[in-house]
């Protein structure tokens, strides 16, 4: 593994340090991997499926730069 630092609201570590224990998690950074963890899989499902590969041949079809398909990318955080 390889450590992270990663500045968060008080409260934010506090509910998830409650909730941890709830969910069967021994602390809260094991809680936090799984949060990070299942995002992950599902941007990369999205992105994996052919789908975004398939909506970025379609725009450049149609005649969309590919200059701004890059910054509509980078504005909603996927990979180009």
């Amino acid at each position: 593994m390889s450590s992270v630092t990663l500045r968060m609201p008080e409260d934010v570590v506090q509910d998830l340090k409650r909730l941890a224990p709830t969910l069967g998690y021994a602390g809260y950074q094991p809680l936090i991997r799984s949060y990070i963890g299942k995002g992950l899989r599902v941007d990369l499902a999205r992105i994996d499926d052919g789908a975004m590969p398939r909506l970025i041949a379609g725009l450049k079809r149609r005649g969309v730069a590919e200059s701004v398909i890059r910054q509509a990318l980078a504005e909603t955080g996927q990979a180009s």
